[in-house]
């Protein structure tokens, strides 16, 4: 009786989230209603940095997991607040930092907002309409009027690179083994390719780290063949006065505000050449 009625319950909980091609577990369904009610104490300012900055916070220690949404044969929207890659990170962050401006609890509101920001023009269509790169997650996101990509205004240099990595390494992404998938992959790089890629150069970060603000976004940039950009976090001033990466780590493998300030934490990343900035608005 007691198994029966536990499988009565676990449909009943996935019924309304699978209909609407979600994939959230009864403990993520748990840990976003303990972030609303933590979320409850925080106060709304005009700085909104600030409260990306607070909200991100909340979820310093949570594990680093990478590949948390490749889940399944089909694309889905993937609801995982236990475990954190870097982008996962930035949108939960953001979608939480939405809802509490406009005052809004519900799961439903969570849920359109974390797809609106996580795919190409705000809906979920298939893998590829995913924002797999994220110089194309920045475009896409300045389109719906979320950030605004600041990274010439910080004395960025525009840099000619071919954008392929996914299309050139099919074979470590499973949904890639679908011809159709990949296919569209390859128009998406044909896209990224048709527009200028503009970076901060690692060497002029520290002149112009005055122009950075606290829950600007930072996405760090490569020189990996074929890869416009291996990290994301945001931009947190310390005491000290500088700016640090608000971020879930590789290193430390949770989220964490980084030791040494960004301009010094980014010349022990082996490959990097700087970064793009897009401030939430």
């Amino acid at each position: 009786m007691k198994n029966t009625l536990f499988w009565i319950f676990l449909l009943l909980w996935f019924q309304p989230i699978l209909s609407q091609e979600v994939v959230c577990s009864p403990k993520d369904r748990t840990a976003f209603e303990q972030k609303i009610a933590a979320l409850q104490k925080v106060k709304v300012t005009a700085d909104y940095g600030s409260l990306l900055a607070t909200i991100g916070k909340t979820f310093l220690k949570v594990p680093y997991v990478a590949k948390t949404l490749e889940i399944g044969t089909t694309e889905s929207l993937v609801v995982n607040l236990q475990g954190l890659d870097c982008t996962t990170y930035v949108e939960n962050v953001m979608a939480f930092a939405s809802m509490v401006r406009k005052g809004k609890t519900d799961f439903d509101t969570y849920l359109n907002t974390l797809e609106h920001i996580r795919y190409e023009h705000g809906k979920l269509d298939g893998y590829a309409s995913r924002l797999h790169y994220f110089s194309q997650w920045i475009k896409d996101n300045e389109n719906k009027g979320l950030v605004k990509d600041i990274t010439a205004d910080l004395g960025g240099l525009e840099i000619s690179k071919e954008i392929n990595f996914m299309g050139t390494h099919r074979h470590l992404y499973p949904f890639l083994k679908d011809d159709t998938n990949f296919k569209k992959i390859q128009e998406t790089e044909k896209h990224l390719n048709r527009q200028p890629l503009c970076i901060l150069p690692q060497d002029k970060i520290a002149g112009s780290e005055h122009l950075i603000q606290t829950g600007d976004i930072i996405a760090l940039t490569t020189n990996i063949k074929g890869l416009d950009i291996t990290h994301t976090g945001f931009a947190l001033r310390k005491a000290d006065g500088r700016i640090h990466l608000l971020h879930a780590s590789t290193g430390s493998m949770q989220v964490e505000v980084s030791e040494l300030p960004l301009a010094d934490y980014l010349k022990k990343i082996k490959g990097n050449t700087g970064i793009m900035v897009a401030r939430p608005l």
